[in-house]
């Protein structure tokens, strides 16, 4: 044990708190009484004025810190972190056509964006085709409509596949989009083993937080499954899976859930993979995290670095990983679109500073940082460049990145990185009760607790024990300053129209017996058990249509409703 503090200095000190406890800080806060009666985190934990060595008495140096790229990897998974290679600058990109996104994201690339990300739109999030009545007025509008692989032969056009990385945000219709991007780069070719980027394919956030599912809990976790299974096994480069707590966060949860529930998913997800005969140093390095960075700038640093600790020692002691790369988390950051408000738009982009900052700080393998505009729709292109040119000037000018994990040691930084991690494992340990987080899902657990934050979060904004600068404080009339706001336009009903023209042309040009005898196949192949994606890919290279094989799963497997929860 290598503790930081002699049983004498701590002595000490706690003998000097106690004299200014009692001499200094009274007389101040006769004149100069504090602004409020308690101090909290987003998570409600309760702050106190100042911390010293006092709160890290028993703080082991090597169990809790120890060096960047060694285990407990709590000050990074890299020994050079930022020194060596920054974070990966992604935007989300994604809205209207497959024409109108290749041009968004030609625009980010040369404005200096290291990495891609694809945002869909809702047909696409839930596997419908946009001439489908269930997606009449939704195409192109939250995202990019891709349900064919001509869709994303069009999205990538120009852009040479083998030279950049992709993040894309799907989630039940994972093994199609991936299919459509596999095949898509063949066409360019690009070998499998160059194919890099990401599949957000997080099943279970689905019925905790984001709600596009479409199959019952247990089988989108078996289609989740044959993702990471088939990509570990023939795409080197790709990360099969990127267990979200972001949107977990978005719908309402504490830093404190988001934590403890993303990790209490990446928990199952792991035992699935050993229940198939997969050895955990086999698929282990290839999982990714994905986590939101909201305005609590402390509160959030300490949650990145609890989650490294706490994967690592869940990884090497709960499930015997040998390989050290199995024990790292790596994690891509979003600042928090919940946290920016349609009053006095233009103060957003000071949050999305902090929170990236954050990010950080906190050791991120890669960030996206929202638009000042995203209260009100798709970033429109100026908004879109501010946010990125966030990103490259923490990257270049603030020599934030000059120095590993330059916040360790800081009294108040491990308290907190303590204080966070406890309270996870106590809902990892509810979970771990009640069977898992599967079977958590199924009771309805982490849903409830989320709305119940949520709910308390609002409830102390409109109190105003939460203040949020213009919307409950230094508020302004807001009518001409919105108005200001240079809103991204397109012609949403032209896109839906060209889409469905698109869907259809591909129907008719395409070979109907190798069509309908891939799906065919994709059917017996879903009800014998077996692994769906080489079915998938086979049906997507016929041509079919993301509608028609979420079709056929459907049959399969099914589809869910929610039940409610009280």
């Amino acid at each position: 044990m290598v503790k930081l503090y002699s049983k004498e200095a701590l002595e000490e000190i706690v003998k000097k708190r106690s004299e200014w406890e009692s001499n200094v800080l009274p007389q101040w806060l006769s004149r100069m009484p504090e602004r409020r009666e308690e101090f909290t985190t987003l998570s409600n934990i309760v702050l106190k004025p100042i911390y010293t060595p006092e709160d890290l008495k028993d703080f082991d140096y090597m169990e809790k810190l120890g060096f960047p790229g060694t285990y407990p990897f709590t000050r990074g998974i890299h020994a050079t972190m930022y020194r060596a290679r920054l974070w990966t600058m992604r935007m989300f990109s994604g809205y209207g056509g497959p024409e109108e996104t290749n041009e968004r994201l030609k625009m980010l690339i040369k404005a200096g964006e290291t990495g891609l990300s694809l945002a869909f739109d809702n047909p696409t999030l839930v596997g419908v085709d946009p001439d489908d009545p269930l997606a009449e007025g939704e195409v192109g509008i939250v995202g990019v409509s891709v349900p064919t692989i001509v869709d994303m032969e069009v999205v990538f056009r120009d852009i040479n596949m083998g030279e950049v990385t992709t993040n894309m945000t799907i989630n039940p219709p994972a093994p199609v989009l991936l299919s459509f991007y596999v095949a898509v780069a063949e066409k360019q070719g690009v070998s499998y083993d160059m194919i890099g980027g990401t599949t957000q394919n997080d099943a279970l956030k689905e019925f905790i937080a984001q709600k596009t599912y479409v199959f019952p809990p247990e089988a989108a976790v078996k289609v989740a499954m044959d993702v990471v299974e088939w990509s570990v096994k023939n795409l080197p480069k790709w990360n099969p899976i990127s267990i979200s707590g972001y949107h977990i966060r978005e719908a309402g949860a504490t830093a404190v859930q988001e934590l403890a529930f993303t990790l209490a998913d990446g928990i199952e997800y792991v035992r699935q993979l050993i229940a198939r005969g997969m050895d955990v140093d086999e698929f282990a390095p290839r999982l990714s995290f994905f986590f939101d960075s909201h305005i609590n700038f402390f509160e959030e640093i300490a949650k990145f670095r609890a989650a490294r600790r706490m994967w690592a020692k869940i990884m090497k002691d709960w499930f015997g990983a040998r390989n050290p790369r199995s024990m790292w988390l790596r994690f891509h950051v979003q600042t928090a679109g919940c946290s920016l408000y349609p009053q006095q738009p233009w103060i957003n982009i000071v949050r999305t500073a902090i929170e990236a900052l954050a990010a950080v700080l906190g050791g991120c393998q890669s960030l996206h940082t929202n638009s000042f505009d995203e209260p009100f729709r798709v970033p429109s292109e100026f908004a879109a460049k501010i946010a990125l040119r966030t990103q490259q000037i923490i990257a270049y000018e603030a020599g934030v990145a000059d120095v590993i994990d330059p916040l360790a040691g800081s009294y108040f930084v491990e308290w907190l990185t303590d204080e966070m991690e406890e309270r996870a494992w106590r809902y990892i340990e509810r979970i771990e009760k009640m069977g898992g987080m599967l079977e958590a899902v199924k009771k309805g657990y982490p849903q409830r607790e989320v709305e119940e934050a949520s709910y308390r979060f609002q409830k102390e904004v409109e109190e105003g024990k939460r203040l949020i600068v213009g919307v409950n404080i230094f508020q302004e009339e807001e009518i001409e300053e919105i108005r200001r706001v240079p809103l991204l336009e397109f012609n949403q009903e032209e896109i839906e129209k060209r889409q469905k023209e698109r869907v259809r042309k591909v129907r008719s040009m395409r070979d109907e017996a190798k069509w309908r005898r891939t799906l065919g196949e994709l059917e017996k192949a879903a009800e014998r058990g077996e692994n769906i994606v080489p079915y998938v890919l086979n049906a997507v290279k016929a041509y079919a249509t993301l509608g028609e094989i979420m079709g056929v799963l459907k049959n399969v497997y099914g589809t869910y409703s929610e039940p409610p929860h009280y």
